[in-house]
């Protein structure tokens, strides 16, 4: 049987949580923070989540939402495709939920389906990475 891990990733910022509900629905801001996409704030959308690739592989993560509930939590798929030279398939899910707390609100990602250290210590470093350039989305919001 394979082992599966789950990363969690939590962080507070000195934002309200509409602020950061903005920030991680809105594409052209998700674009700013995350990877460039066609994401749609609706239950069942799918969508594309485009890195900068590899050799060997297009960059191409397919997504669609899988639970959504405004202004406080967003789930949903993230599928590498596989089939490329350079990556393996990998499906995960993940979960963004936001929690007012004085002063702003925390952030917990939480990205489930890791069965190899390679992809979970990649997205480990990537979501630090995707968290700093949040905040300064966020901070930057009207």
């Amino acid at each position: 049987m394979i082992e599966t891990r789950t990363l969690v990733m939590e962080r507070d910022f000195a934002h309200p949580p509409e602020k950061l509900w903005r920030a991680i629905t809105q594409p052209h801001l998700i674009a700013e923070w995350l990877l460039p996409n066609d994401f749609a704030a609706e239950q069942g959308h799918r969508f594309t989540l485009q890195s900068p690739g590899a050799p060997g592989w297009s960059g191409r993560i397919d997504c669609a939402v899988r639970e959504i509930e405004p202004g406080r939590q967003l789930s949903y798929s993230w599928d590498t495709g596989g089939g490329e030279e350079a990556m393996p398939r990998f499906e995960s899910v993940v979960t963004l939920t936001l929690e007012p707390v004085a002063g702003g609100t925390r952030l917990r990602m939480e990205q489930s389906g890791f069965t190899n250290a390679s992809n979970y210590g990649g997205a480990r470093f990537g979501w630090g990475k995707f968290l700093d350039r949040l905040e300064r989305v966020a901070a930057a919001l009207a």
